[in-house]
């Protein structure tokens, strides 16, 4: 039998991806234990979800001293015994020695093509407007692995959404985001399951 996979989630708010996991993990559909939630905002609501479902969970700020905080970041998370790390809205780029401990085996979701609509500064609602603007016939909902470069790692899966004509900013982003934790909860599956190939991934 192989090993349920352990999954350690970074959040900076809410944590839709990681309460979607949660949730997937209580009913069964995601064989995986959810071993640690960290935050880099004492405020985040994640942090109410985890600690009320039994979820180890810390803060790390990051601001202060980002170097100390990666080191941290990469401490706990090896201490936690996770295989793998999720980025569910973390706001923050992830460091040396957490990618150094981690090397491919963090997942981020973008809400836009990659490359064309990733890298820095492309987040959030700046990427809905940039793909409006260059009025491509879709989108997706991307799911990478995180290398040292923003949106530089490799891609894993890719979700089209459509652009409707007259679409703005605001309702493609609604959209998107209303897709964006299923989607890593299904990549997740996959990747629990041994259904992704990370080999030929692409």
């Amino acid at each position: 039998m192989t090993p349920r996979l352990k999954l350690a989630f970074l959040a900076s708010r809410n944590g839709s991806a990681f309460r979607a996991a949660v949730e997937a993990a209580g009913e069964g559909r995601l064989p995986a234990d959810i071993v640690l939630l960290v935050s880099n905002s004492a405020k985040a609501p994640a942090l109410d979800f985890a600690c009320e479902r039994g979820i180890a969970c810390t803060v790390i700020p990051t601001a202060a001293d980002p170097e100390a905080a990666d080191q941290a970041l990469a401490d706990a998370l090896a201490a936690s015994g996770a295989d793998w790390v999720v980025l569910s809205g973390y706001l923050r780029r992830i460091g040396p020695a957490v990618l150094a401990r981690f090397s491919d085996r963090v997942l981020n979701i973008h809400p836009g093509p990659l490359p064309a609509f990733g890298g820095e500064g492309m987040y959030g609602r700046r990427v809905h407007e940039a793909v409006i603007a260059a009025g491509v016939p879709q989108s997706e909902v991307t799911i990478h692995l995180v290398d040292g470069e923003y949106d530089h790692g490799r891609v894993l899966g890719r979700w089209p959404v459509p652009v409707e004509a007259g679409d703005t900013p605001q309702a493609l982003e609604q959209r998107i985001t209303a897709l964006e934790p299923e989607v890593m909860t299904r990549t997740l599956i996959d990747l629990a399951e041994g259904r992704l190939e990370l080999s030929q991934a692409s």
